[in-house]
């Protein structure tokens, strides 16, 4: 008797200890109700106290001081002490970006559906529309599925040996849509990137010298030459670091003709098409909000080289304004991000 009742009360123990588990791992899972997600795409050492890349003006000045494993990515995600604010790096290049969107879109451990997204990084500009250290709220994000042609090949009339799949030659829309593919167009919403854009237009960017001297010797693009200023205009993505005045002339070309003549190049980076592929699927799938999608690019080079320099010259060259890119961003995006937060809902 004495044993039966031993062994019923060391059952009735397990049991309960189960239980108490049990509720405590569900306490755990409960989602953060999380507001924010900056976004970044690299890193060049750690997080905080070394020479900066994309993440860490982020992860140092809004206090993200809580590192969060991430096995779906391919960088420890941070949070600062509310549970209130993410910060993702992303990884450079578009598989990187739409992998590591889609990982912290479906992971359980966050409630992102009331969350404002800003994805911030550093990017080549144009310098017929922007100028080094200047930032670009972006009003599409283009992706870059084409045909290509060696231009050696090509016919001697194309300006360059790239154009649309379902198409003939350069500048000429595809005849008839793809069943397999959709849209090299990503439209952001323009009510969200006017605002941000009204909340930043009058910022002071920082300057410096030496990003100066270098502007003033674009002398046929008066804008390349201006000192760093906020606007709003279409980032172009590509996997291919491309790079020249001809590639420059090609991205104004493509982007106007994916949006219909709707869109101005200002940008090129290699991963925007696919954050925003990754949100609208998201979107569709109630984790997200693609409404509330901001993308902030700010320019650490020009696409295309100085006068006096190659291509090959310039594309190999470290970025004359990567500090002042870096320094825009941080103070533009959370000039934003600030208003955001005390305005939650």
């Amino acid at each position: 008797m004495r044993m039966r009742f031993r062994c019923g009360l060391s059952l009735f123990l397990v049991a309960a200890m189960a239980v108490v588990l049990c509720v405590g791992a569900r306490a755990q899972q409960k989602p953060w109700p999380v507001r924010a997600v900056i976004v970044a795409t690299f890193e060049i050492g750690a997080d905080t106290g070394d020479t900066p890349g994309e993440f860490q003006l982020w992860a140092e000045r809004e206090h993200l001081d809580e590192v969060v494993d991430f096995p779906g990515g391919v960088h420890p995600l941070r949070t600062n002490k509310d549970h209130t604010i993410i910060g993702m790096v992303s990884g450079t290049t578009l598989v990187n970006a739409t992998a590591s969107m889609m990982a912290l879109g479906l992971d359980p451990r966050f409630d992102l559906t009331h969350a404002y997204f800003l994805i911030n990084g550093i990017a080549g500009g144009d310098p017929q529309v922007t100028s080094l250290g200047s930032a670009v709220w972006a009003d599409y994000a283009v992706n870059d599925v084409q045909r290509a042609i060696d231009p050696r090949e090509a016919p001697k009339d194309w300006p360059y040996g790239i154009f649309p799949v379902g198409s003939a030659a350069p500048n000429t829309p595809a005849s008839e849509p793809k069943a397999w593919f959709t849209s090299n167009l990503y439209p952001l919403n323009p009510k969200l990137t006017a605002w941000a854009f009204a909340q930043t237009k009058d910022l002071k960017l920082a300057d410096d010298p030496s990003a100066a001297e270098f502007r003033a010797a674009f002398k046929e693009f008066p804008t390349a030459q201006r000192p760093p200023f906020v606007s709003v205009g279409a980032t172009f993505a590509s996997d291919t670091f491309w790079h020249g005045a001809i590639m420059t002339q090609y991205a104004r070309d493509w982007v106007k003709l994916q949006s219909g003549g709707k869109a101005t190049f200002a940008t090129t980076e290699m991963e925007d098409s696919g954050f925003m592929n990754a949100i609208g699927r998201l979107n569709a799938m109630h984790r997200v909000d693609a409404n509330r999608v901001m993308v902030l690019r700010t320019v650490s080079n020009f696409s295309e080289p100085r006068p006096g320099q190659t291509p090959l010259e310039s594309i190999t060259t470290p970025y004359k304004g990567m500090r002042l890119a870096l320094e825009s961003g941080y103070l533009c995006g959370s000039t934003v991000l600030d208003n955001i937060l005390a305005h939650w809902m």
